[in-house]
């Protein structure tokens, strides 16, 4: 019987056929999945589990009505962004707008054998079409949905500055990074793939150091907790988890959205805790430190460093699969490349990638649900069952967050288990 090969580098090789036929079968089984969820957010009455509390009594219905709004709205948005990508692929968008950041380049007196400079006009084009194109249902989303709901809390003006601001600060940081990434790829040749994702790990450090104190104060006004009850109470229990917090912040989140969070970010010994403004008005003390200790259950069970792993891990397999396509010219000229430009490389890769990325990104949403049960568990070990159990009732009603969940679409695009099933095994959790 003749062995049965497959050539990905050879002619012909119909990797633009491929990427539209899995993008359909990925967007027809999330189509089933939303009509699934649908369906459960027109039942009538919530799980049983929630039925004799009387606040959910009170809000199921709103919660419903707005679960309802957003899923009428990604049924419109998905079709676009579907209609939107595939358009892209079957006319050779790409490479015509790749041939056109070409033809500015040689007007400013530049030829084409500048491809990084090329490269980082061509990310500045699509990245700004992008913007102007997801305009109309980004304002739609929060002027229309979220104000219909009371969860809006923007103008027209603050919408526009932050998007301006989110796309200067993309060029300030994202445009020197790239330049960067495509000048380590041609200085160190075929084994690029373990140089960049050296880079890309240094990069992420300083993202993560430098964003709390110099890009977020962009975008909200971040104080310092007030002295009181609530501050020395938190203080307290993270000396006696020996948490080692530095300082603990209030964001007015309430200056954009009706929407609460809490979290935690820092290295080494050097931690801070950030609460949402709209968290302390939702919750009663008690509750704030139930969240808290999940939050802080999250930092003792080490759930960021395994996660930072995996995804590091992660990446250099990426940036090692990517090294095997970097020169496969068959991939190019299936999109309509007559040129071998490492960004298109990258970005036309990813498209054939696509399939292993959904499957990553499924196995991290458990690995998440997994780690949200032990951070409940983890707080009610700490002596705040009960008041984690009320908080994320309250924190779930007060978000109008859906009750009603099919147990497919959650499985499927949730990072965060459904309420009623954080409830039972905080119940059940010893």
């Amino acid at each position: 019987m003749e062995k049965f090969s497959f050539d990905f580098k050879a002619p012909g090789t119909p990797y633009k056929e491929f990427v539209l036929a899995f993008s359909w079968a990925v967007y027809t089984f999330e189509q089933y999945l939303s009509v699934r969820q649908y369906r459960k957010l027109r039942e009538p009455n919530p799980p049983k589990s929630l039925q004799n509390i009387e606040e959910v009594r009170e809000k199921f219905q709103k919660t419903q009505e707005y679960g309802l709004d957003k899923a009428k709205f990604e049924f419109v948005s998905s079709l676009f962004g579907q209609i939107q990508s595939t358009w892209v692929i079957v006319w050779d968008i790409l490479p015509w707008l790749w041939n056109l950041s070409g033809e500015w380049l040689t007007y400013a007196g530049y030829g084409t054998d500048y491809e990084i400079t090329q490269s980082l006009i061509f990310t500045v084009t699509m990245t700004l079409m992008s913007y102007l194109i997801s305009l109309p249902l980004s304002l739609y989303f929060t002027f229309v949905i979220e104000e219909r709901h009371g969860f809006n809390k923007m103008t027209l003006r603050l919408f526009f500055m932050d998007m301006i601001k989110g796309f200067l600060i993309a060029g300030v940081i994202g445009l020197p990074i790239l330049a960067l990434v495509l000048q380590i790829i041609k200085w160190s040749g075929e084994n690029f793939y373990f140089y960049v994702w050296i880079f890309m790990i240094i990069f992420s450090f300083i993202l993560l150091t430098i964003y709390p104190t110099l890009i977020q104060p962009l975008f909200n006004k971040v104080t310092l907790l007030p002295d009181g009850e609530l501050r020395e109470q938190i203080e307290a229990l993270a000396s006696r988890i020996k948490f080692p917090l530095k300082k603990l912040y209030v964001i007015d989140g309430s200056k954009r959205s009706g929407h609460s969070n809490a979290y935690f970010y820092g290295f080494f010994k050097n931690k801070r805790i950030v609460l949402y403004d709209t968290l302390i008005e939702q919750a009663d003390n008690g509750e704030i430190l139930a969240i808290v200790g999940h939050e802080l259950g999250h930092w003792h069970l080490n759930h960021t460093v395994k996660v930072l792993i995996i995804l590091q891990i992660h990446n250099l397999i990426l940036f090692f699969v990517f090294s095997q396509f970097i020169n496969n010219i068959a991939l190019y000229r299936s999109f309509g490349f007559e040129t071998q430009p490492t960004l298109i490389g990258f970005m036309l890769f990813q498209f054939i990638y696509a399939p292993v990325e959904n499957v990553v990104s499924f196995l991290m949403n458990i690995l998440s649900r997994k780690h949200e049960f032990e951070a409940d568990s983890f707080a009610k070990k700490l002596g705040y069952g009960t008041q984690l159990r009320s908080g994320l009732i309250k924190i779930q009603l007060k978000n109008l967050g859906n009750l009603n969940n099919d147990p497919w679409y959650s499985a499927y695009h949730f990072s965060h288990p459904p309420l009623p099933e954080r409830l039972n095994a905080i119940e059940k959790t010893d």
